[in-house]
């Protein structure tokens, strides 16, 4: 199909969230554009964080039938275990290592880190995958909203410890799963970490998944990394375990038009066999393709680079670390 006709049936679709986030996206795109099935990721190690259960574990799957090194990454040693139990019974020639790590607890993070560190010098892919819709407010051990911790603080820490090894790879990619639930909210570095006594999970995640977002611009506008590439990407509307448990209504309605869990990563799997030079630092994707940011004209920013800086630096003094090459 010629591109310029695609490109207006695709404007057209991404219009649309119950059409553009669904199967029915998914479907119409894929043929509209001919996608190709990614390329083996032989040679490459790959960090997936929540990599336990529903997209994460799909994650992990997918890459590792492209014979990538897949580092596996959760909270609970038991399930990563069974997870590489499963993918070295589908894909035997696939090597899974585990680093058990809670993105919610710097000190967990740092030396999960350091054992990712130990296990090779070189990553090839860092996706920030974990992340779920917490009920009730919970404060993390370094006392800080638990979404907030695990969503933002944590990947910002975890990416900056793992940047050496990133850029040793000399084409190395972060790129975090982020959610279509940003779209409903405004930055405001004052509203990001919610009180208890005003604590909605659902708004904690949207707002999580925002700052995500504005975060992957301030990494690739440092300007310090040349060879990485920051990126976010959301999974449009999947049936995941996690949906199910958060928002057991939207996902029984929903249920017949939600994307599978394959259909959900396959941008994220996209982007981490497409190279740099074809991959526009920071920016969101969506079914293969760099998109908007705003749905609605209350949610754009004032000043987005300052948005930038001011998130930059509050997750610096969160992490109680400078970011560092060394």
């Amino acid at each position: 199909m010629a591109a310029p006709f695609a490109d207006a049936i695709d404007r057209a679709i991404e219009a649309i969230v119950p059409i553009s986030f669904t199967r029915a996206g998914y479907a119409l795109r894929s043929r509209l554009y001919g996608w190709a099935t990614p390329p083996s990721l032989e040679g490459r190690t790959v960090v997936v964080t929540g990599a336990t259960s529903g997209l994460g574990r799909d994650l992990a799957f997918s890459f590792a039938a492209r014979n990538a090194r897949v580092i596996l990454v959760g909270r609970d040693r038991a399930r990563c275990e069974r997870v590489a139990s499963d993918i070295a019974r589908t894909h035997p020639a696939a090597p899974t290592d585990i680093v058990v790590m809670d993105m919610a607890d710097q000190a967990s993070v740092r030396a999960g880190a350091a054992a990712i560190a130990h296990l090779t010098t070189s990553v090839g892919v860092l996706v920030n995958n974990a992340g779920a819709i917490t009920p009730r407010w919970t404060a993390s051990p370094d006392n800080i909203e638990v979404t907030v911790a695990a969503q933002v603080v944590g990947p910002f820490l975890l990416t900056s410890l793992l940047l050496p090894a990133l850029e040793r790879s000399h084409d190395g990619k972060v790129i975090t799963v982020t959610s279509g639930g940003m779209y409903t909210w405004k930055f405001s570095l004052d509203e990001l970490v919610m009180p208890p006594t005003d604590y909605d999970g659902v708004k904690a995640y949207a707002r999580a998944k925002r700052a995500q977002v504005i975060l992957a611009h301030a990494w690739a506008d440092h300007g310090e990394h040349p060879t990485v590439r920051f990126v976010t990407m959301h999974p449009g509307w999947a049936a995941t375990p996690g949906l199910a448990h958060a928002l057991p209504t939207f996902y029984r309605l929903l249920r017949p038009l939600l994307r599978t869990p394959s259909q959900g990563v396959d941008t994220a799997l996209w982007l981490a066999s497409t190279s740099n030079s074809s991959l526009r630092d920071g920016a969101l994707y969506f079914d293969r393709r760099p998109r908007g940011e705003h749905k609605m004209k209350r949610t754009r920013p004032l000043d987005p680079v300052a948005d930038q800086t001011a998130l930059w630096q509050w997750c610096v003094s969160s992490a109680e670390s400078q970011p560092t090459n060394e």
